[in-house]
């Protein structure tokens, strides 16, 4: 299924690149070591083993898709129309019978898609498993596919078969086997696109004495740890009748909230917890598609910001979002949000590419990309061409076209680390016609 690419220094010419806030055209970008070397206008004679002709297109830094669920591109449309209880339950059902085999299919096609859709990295929060070969399955799935990753490896240390005050018993380990094999995962990626953390369901699912054992474990190897956090009001609920308090101040009462968590969804935060998270530095993932799909609300993103909290984009698992489609959560988390304060200027391009490619960067340990591309960062970037796409056509402003009119037809080149790993189109490394098969025969 791989195909073999070498990544060598590149020089992207006359194209029109986002940074400092602007557009700017005429350019030319170069790439060494995997990261912005220079950016130029003219005909800058820069030494490249590799010249990408960027006349006609828009260069902008590649998304960061702050959550997801790889396997889940497996179980597309399932459980449409229940309960999120309900959903939750049959998606349940469909990982316990996660083999390595499928995790590793389901883990290139879902990064490929997000490739395609301009994402160069993505923060996979995998469920618990006891199966140490599904995990490593996804590892080598997302090395195979070039992408950019943080790799949270499943944790809950509290049984319960209905989800309500716990997490599903069979797909649980103990916390000691699942340190371990984290610290092994972790020896795995090392050199690699891939930083491994931690993923815990949700506040329900661990226990005061299973935080203060995370908590140590992430802070000692400077790990994320990412958390579902009141994506309905169940959280609450829950952790006021067996705890005795609201699910923030539940985890902040154990300590466990600090500036390497990133907590997913947060639709009925309150003021008061938004507070909270701010003063813990910890950051949070918006995912609007998802939390349209399952009926779950709007999380209040412009509170969010104002009271100092850093928010990131994501599309979530392709059980509850059906794609990996960053470009359609950039729409969506835009026009949800004018939509429910009423105000047509709300989150236009600029705030939206800032959240999209970097707002949550802090606790994933990457830099910031505010403003788009700049010296020095990663090269983690994303050409589109809307001539690929008449429907984008005519351009007034590139921005307001990419997020109004942009989907993954106009992502023409992707380029990780400074690695081409999408080309017109299509990956360099993954044998896309191999991969279908695969996929239709499952």
């Amino acid at each position: 299924m791989i195909l073999p690419n070498d990544a060598t220094t590149t020089a992207i010419t006359d194209v029109t690149v986002y940074t400092d806030g602007q557009w700017l055209s005429g350019c030319d970008v170069l790439v060494d070591n995997g990261h912005i070397g220079a950016i130029g206008t003219g005909d800058v004679p820069w030494p490249a083993a590799r010249r990408i002709d960027g006349s006609g297109g828009h260069l902008i830094p590649g998304f960061v898709n702050t959550h997801t669920h790889l396997q889940q591109s497996l179980m597309r449309g399932i459980a449409e129309g229940v309960s999120l209880l309900d959903w939750l339950l049959q998606v349940g059902e469909e990982s316990v019978d996660i083999t390595p085999e499928r995790a590793y299919i389901a883990t290139v096609a879902a990064s490929l898609e997000a490739l395609r859709s301009g994402t160069t990295t993505l923060v996979e929060h995998m469920w618990p498993h006891p199966s140490s070969e599904v995990h490593d399955a996804v590892l080598r799935g997302l090395r195979d596919a070039g992408i950019r990753a943080v790799l949270g490896r499943g944790v809950a240390d509290r049984g319960d078969a209905t989800r309500k005050w716990g997490f599903e018993p069979r797909l649980m380990q103990s916390l000691d086997d699942v340190l371990a094999h984290t610290d092994h995962l972790a020896a795995a990626a090392d050199g690699s696109r891939i930083a491994v953390g931690l993923a815990v369901p949700n506040p329900r699912s661990v226990t005061p004495d299973g935080m203060a054992a995370i908590r140590e474990f992430a802070r000692q190897r400077d790990m994320t740890v990412s958390i579902h956090l009141l994506e309905t009001a169940t959280d609450e609920l829950m952790c006021r009748q067996h705890a005795g308090q609201g699910a923030v101040q539940y985890l902040a009462a154990h300590g466990f909230l600090w500036d390497r968590m990133i907590a997913v969804h947060c639709v009925e935060l309150d003021a008061t917890g938004r507070r909270t998270l701010a003063e813990h530095g910890v950051a949070v993932s918006y995912n609007p598609v998802s939390n349209m799909r399952l009926g779950s609300g709007v999380a209040a993103v412009p509170d969010l910001i104002a009271d100092g909290v850093a928010v990131g984009l994501g599309v979530d698992g392709a059980a509850s979002n059906d794609s990996q489609d960053m470009l359609e959560s950039l729409r969506a988390g835009a026009y949800v949000q004018r939509a429910v304060r009423r105000k047509a200027d709300l989150f236009g391009f600029a705030e939206m590419i800032d959240i999209a490619t970097g707002g949550a960067n802090s606790a994933l340990g990457l830099p910031s990309r505010a403003g788009g591309i700049r010296v020095g960062d990663p090269a983690d970037l994303t050409l589109v061409r809307f001539d690929r796409d008449f429907a984008t056509l005519p351009v007034r402003d590139p921005g307001a076209s990419i997020l109004t009119t942009g989907t993954s037809r106009i992502v023409d080149t992707v380029l990780v680390g400074g690695e081409v790993v999408v080309r017109d189109g299509h990956s360099t490394r993954v044998d896309e016609t191999d991969l279908i098969r695969q996929l239709m025969s499952l």
